[in-house]
């Protein structure tokens, strides 16, 4: 029977309905921000706007200017505690609850509690309880804090977050406002003094404080609260009926294994569920039906399931055979729109034996679910040969290898019997058939056993030569191998030989006639010539001779590169050095020789290289130029600095060499495109590469805009410890 009072109404309708307090969080990237001083700052208004305001607790950490904003406010005392033989002080949750304030400030969020000193371990919990008495509180709490960044600030600073807030409790916060300052800001006001004491200035600018860290700090803040803002949004739209803008919701799922990457996983998770608004977490466990887990920790799975509890998520257990198949359609299920994966723990060895990987395979069934696979210290440091499941009972076990040997043996005798009656291609397909039994019996091993067994007796009994296995075929063949493998070098050098001489017995003889032609004449005793005639004979004689002397020397150093007894001595040098030497070594008298034109040699670094050696490059690489231009274009010789090389650029005008011939250019004795066959073994280009290659440097031909051949010399910039040698030159100290 229900009592009633004077005015009719039911004593229960008397009670009073508590309405649960406002939660204003002042969220700051890093210590220092200025957070307590704002979350005060905001007390006097209220107390200006006639609130009644109780600072239950604010952590002014001797900054001077924070202690003055304290003034003309009611401070609660604080409740004194005895620990470890020591007297500390915290918040009289007790006591505030019986003065209830309308407004209580309680800095530092995410403190944790003196052990016995409370009702709570944590003080977000005590001010959970504040805020269920229908007190409003107004509240502090740094970035570095929330429990799914922790992991990621610790990376950042190196400093391990033991205080954490689950997301969940700040973001049923009615307010949050950040308190920002620059990195820049933040570091002069912890230069002056007024974060922390001067003996620990330099070492937070040089540690917690570097620019880097309160950049990373800074951007985690805003990411973090612009999801939020995301969220209010989109609460904002549903309850005005806002539908034309369609905005998907964020539902991720995490696939959890119970190994030790399952807490960054995680969190992985969790942060991109907090990216967008109403972003939802969920965990899920795909559980064999057979229990047969090998290697789940379920202590590590429940870990793991309060975790995604404290950030907001819910965890489901699935049971599945095909791992693969029931994680995507859980997710399919749940309308989930992202799945986190951990990266494979097996070694390359088990992914070898057993193919591709629940990952992969996750990927190939995911359609329009975005798949994320994250890295982290486990991967690939799994079992080295994978597990096997053992689902068949001992007796077929036992009874398979048997078979496999009982098996074939007996279809041997039989079909030795019957010889004559069936070909070999019928007798391998019997074995075939006898493979696949001994497969069903006793499982792979067993198949493997049987297969091995039927190839030698098919080997050995039905396949001619009878009565012996074949591996002297397979040896000599491998001897045959192994002698045309030793005779092939030997046709090579052949055919370089036979090049050789038909190069030498042209190429060589050239030269050599045209300077005994010109002796020859100027000993001619019934002819009489003038100063003129005979200087004219003895330069051509000398020409031809140098021509000569070119031809030997190149042939020379090509077989010492060919041979390695090449010996460098490199030092620093310029093109500038260079290259007038090696032209002037070139002879080039013609009327309609095309002009050689020099830029930017003076502008380069010093270069690393031996100065006869690339005076030898430099002169075969624009003698070849010359050759091949025109002579109304002028050969271009430009040199230029780029990332520790200096490159020579040798560019004609000439005909050019196709894409295909460019690499076989580079061999001994070519001649392509040349004009004429008069001079030139075909070595030139043959050596300058080896050259260039021994002095650690490259030599590759590209074309020339507007056609020709441009040749790229480029050798590394000279090292430190070089010092000028004999004549100018550097030489190695």
């Amino acid at each position: 029977m229900t009592t009633t009072d004077a005015d009719g109404l039911t004593a229960a309708a008397v009670q009073p309905v508590v309405r649960p307090g406002r939660l204003k969080v002042f969220l700051g990237a890093a210590p220092g921000v200025g957070k307590t001083y704002r979350m005060l700052d905001e007390a006097h208004r209220r107390v200006a706007r006639g609130a009644d305001v109780v600072a239950g607790l604010a952590e002014c950490h001797r900054r001077r200017h924070t202690e003055a904003r304290l003034d003309g406010l009611e401070i609660l005392p604080l409740a004194g505690h005895d620990y470890r033989g020591g007297r500390y002080a915290g918040l009289d949750r007790e006591a505030l609850l019986s003065r209830r304030p309308q407004v209580v400030l309680i800095d530092e969020l995410a403190h944790t509690n003196v052990p016995g000193g409370g009702r709570h371990p944590k003080r977000w919990q005590d001010v959970e309880d504040i805020l269920a008495a229908g007190i409003d509180v107004v509240t502090t709490l740094n970035i570095q804090h929330l429990e799914s960044l922790s992991d990621v600030v610790e990376k950042i600073t190196g400093v391990p977050q033991r205080e954490t807030v689950p997301d969940e409790f700040v973001r049923r916060a009615d307010e949050i406002e950040l308190v920002d300052i620059p990195p820049e800001g933040l570091r002069r006001r912890m230069a002056h003094g007024n974060i922390c004491p001067p003996e620990r200035i330099d070492a937070s600018l040089a540690h917690y404080f570097r620019p880097g860290n309160l950049i990373a700090l800074r951007e985690l803040a805003l990411l973090w609260l612009a999801g939020r803002v995301d969220e209010a949004l989109h609460k904002y739209r549903v309850e005005h009926g806002i539908g034309e803008v369609w905005e998907t919701r964020e539902r991720v799922v995490v696939a959890l294994t119970g190994g030790p990457e399952g807490e960054t996983l995680i969190r992985r998770a969790a942060r991109i569920a907090g990216r967008s608004a109403g972003g939802e977490l969920l965990a899920v466990h795909i559980a064999r039906s057979d229990a047969l887990a090998a290697g789940v920790s379920h202590a590590a799975l429940a870990a793991q399931r309060a975790l995604v509890e404290d950030l907001g998520g819910s965890y489901h257990s699935v049971v599945g055979d095909e791992v693969p198949t029931a994680l995507v359609d859980f997710a399919t299920a749940e309308n989930a729109t992202q799945l986190v994966l951990g990266t494979s723990r097996r070694r390359r060895l088990e992914r070898f034996l057993t193919g591709r990987g629940i990952g992969e395979t996750v990927v190939a069934l995911s359609e329009d679910i975005d798949v994320h696979m994250v890295t982290h210290e486990r991967a690939g440091h799994g079992r080295l040969l994978p597990s096997r499941r053992r689902t068949l009972p001992t007796s077929r076990l036992v009874a398979g290898p048997v078979a496999g040997v009982v098996l074939p043996v007996l279809l041997t005798l039989a079909l030795d019997r019957m010889r004559g009656t069936l070909n070999l291609t019928s007798e391998a397909l019997l074995f075939l058939v006898a493979v696949v039994g001994v497969a069903c019996i006793g499982g792979v091993a067993s198949a493997v056993i049987a297969a091995l067994t039927a190839a030698l007796l098919l080997n050995y009994w039905f396949m001619p030569p009878m009565g012996e296995f074949h591996v002297g075929a397979a040896v000599e063949r491998a001897r045959l191998v192994e002698a045309a493998a030793e005779v092939e070098p030997i046709k090579a050098a052949d055919r370089l030989r036979t090049a050789l001489l038909r190069a030498v017995s042209h190429d060589l003889r050239t030269p050599l006639a045209g300077a005994l032609a010109a002796i020859g004449s100027l000993r001619a005793p019934d002819v009489d010539f003038s100063e003129e005639d005979r200087a004219e004979l003895l330069e051509s004689a000398e020409m031809s001779l140098n021509r000569l002397n070119r031809l030997v020397e190149n042939l020379l150093d090509l077989s010492r590169l060919q041979a390695g007894a090449l010996s460098l001595e490199l030092r620093a040098t310029t093109p500038e050095e260079v290259l007038p030497p090696a032209l002037e070594s070139l002879d080039l008298p013609s009327a309609d020789t095309p002009r050689i034109d020099l830029q930017n040699l003076e502008t380069v670094p010093a270069l690393q290289a031996d100065p006869p050696l690339l005076e030898r490059v430099l002169a075969n690489l624009v003698g070849n130029a010359v050759r091949h231009a025109p002579g109304d274009r002028p050969v271009l010789v430009t040199a230029s600095a780029l990332a520790g090389r200096v490159e020579v650029r040798i560019a004609d005008r000439g005909p050019g060499i196709a894409a295909d011939d460019r690499e076989r250019a580079f061999e001994p004795f070519q001649r392509l495109g040349d004009r004429d066959n008069t001079t030139g073994l075909g070595l030139g280009l043959a050596l300058a590469r080896g050259l260039t290659e021994a002095m650690n440097g490259t030599l590759t031909p590209e074309d020339t805009p507007g056609g020709g051949l441009t040749m790229v010399l480029s050798l590394p910039v000279a090292k430190d410890g070089l010092e000028p040698g004999p004549g100018g030159m550097l030489s190695t100290s």
